[in-house]
């Protein structure tokens, strides 16, 4: 993206902030890592009320502007309340983690599956717009590249197919009830996140630590790593679309190779770092990136945020690119 097109789409992003003013918002997981970044963005502009139960989300992250309701997204009677007088409900709130949905998948089905069960009845009686982060876990091994929203959908984990059947409920209910909805399958979702269970997180924490960045198999599997400062952006766009009861790829469309990470970050240490492989894991997937046509076309939505460049700040400490309203 050229400076003048970045220009054009972070003013653009103002004009969006300013269709939202006044508006009563709703994030659920409003505490996590990208629900945070979204309430301090909607802070700006909206009367934003967060709904989390914290086991995982930080109460710190959550922006002082923001009305905080501790409940679960599993709990009916909290959902009808917090969400009863919104004009926008962004459903982040979810079991994030494969791993631990491969522990616990009747777990992760409750929280991700049937939570958005809840958050949708709950929105249809007042017919309220519901913005849901979906994920690309739902297309399990794609059967080629870039990735299209029409692909075939094969999830090989719990995390993935309780995804799927949530991304699925949204649709239904846009269909059957004729329910606002948007759709967003994020990618790989990376920022300034220590201690995360994603790549980027680990490889950073490796370097920071002076330990080795592990590579498993030869590394030539790629991703789509999208910062989450333009996750909050598709947000925000999907929040006043008139393209509605659709879902839309968020990543950059470009794709990354493990051992291309490795070597961003391994050069943007401030020491020596030891790159080492290991075995290649089976249930891996070879290759991930997202085609962007249809958020781009729909949503005006476009990735702003160089992977190279944030690398570079993560491990400088530093984290130079806002979301719009962004708090620090």
């Amino acid at each position: 993206m050229t400076d003048r097109s970045r220009e054009e789409t972070l003013a653009t992003d103002e004009r969006v902030l300013g269709r939202l003013a006044g508006r009563s918002v709703v994030v659920t997981g409003g505490a996590g890592f990208i629900g945070s970044r979204l309430a301090a963005a909607l802070a700006r502009v909206c009367d934003v009320t967060v709904l989390d139960h914290f086991s995982t989300g930080d109460p710190d992250a959550v922006p002082d502007a923001a009305t905080v309701v501790r409940g679960d997204v599993r709990d009916v009677d909290a959902v009808h309340e917090v969400t009863a007088d919104a004009d926008i409900v962004f459903h982040q709130a979810a079991m994030a983690s494969v791993g631990r949905s491969v522990r616990s998948p009747v777990e992760c089905h409750a929280h991700n599956a049937s939570g958005t069960m809840t958050v949708l009845d709950a929105a249809r009686r007042t017919d309220t717009r519901v913005v849901f982060a979906s994920s690309a876990a739902i297309y399990g091994h794609p059967e080629s590249v870039p990735i299209h929203e029409s692909d075939p959908k094969t999830p090989t984990s719990p995390y993935g197919v309780a995804k799927l059947a949530g991304d699925q409920y949204v649709r239904a209910f846009a269909d059957l009830y004729g329910l606002p909805t948007v759709v967003l399958r994020y990618f790989n979702v990376y920022g300034d996140r220590p201690g995360g269970d994603d790549v980027v997180s680990q490889f950073a924490d490796s370097a920071r630590g002076g330990d080795p960045l592990v590579v498993h198999g030869d590394g030539s599997q790629t991703r789509d790593f999208v910062h989450v400062d333009d996750v909050v952006r598709a947000n925000l766009r999907a929040a006043v679309t008139d393209a509605t009861g659709r879902a839309y790829n968020v990543g950059t469309g470009d794709p990354t190779s493990i051992r291309d990470l490795a070597d961003l970050v391994r050069d943007a240490a401030d020491g020596p770092v030891e790159v080492t492989s290991r075995p290649g894991r089976e249930a891996d997937i070879d290759r991930s990136h997202a085609s962007v046509r249809r958020a781009c076309d729909h949503l005006g939505f476009e990735a702003t945020v160089d992977l190279a460049d944030r690398i570079g700040a993560l491990l400088g400490g530093s984290n130079s690119v806002e979301a719009p309203g962004r708090s620090n």
